[in-house]
């Protein structure tokens, strides 16, 4: 099986993910978001499918650098895609597309739990 890795090489979280998903063998394509950018319709998969706290790094300082007018349109999810799109960097990382679904952020019991 070989999985969609989305992220950015230098993250730490994406980092020890790649390590855990190479130790227990797991294939994967990964996505530089740096490099590559980020695709409004898998965005908009994600946000629906995870919803938009989960997918959208509020913690980061791309996030916090924004107006507070960008900030509460980051509650919207049409207008939380196109902050996205604009800055990739405020997407939570890794994001996963296995066979089974999403997987946001890395958790290793529920990597796990979906993956093996």
């Amino acid at each position: 099986m070989t999985i969609e890795f989305y992220g950015i090489p230098n993250c730490d979280t994406v980092k020890k993910a790649k390590k855990w998903l190479e130790a227990n063998g797991i294939d994967y394509a990964f996505h530089d978001y740096k490099k590559e950018g980020a695709d409004e319709g898998k965005l908009t998969t994600w946000i629906a499918d995870k919803g938009v706290d989960t997918v959208l790094n509020k913690r980061g300082t791309t996030f916090r650098k924004l107006s507070d007018a960008e900030k509460v349109d980051a509650a919207d999810s049409h207008k939380a895609v196109q902050l996205l799109v604009q800055h990739p960097s405020m997407i939570k990382r890794p994001v996963v597309e296995h066979a089974n679904g999403i997987l946001v952020g890395f958790k290793e019991d529920e990597w796990s739990a979906n993956l093996l």
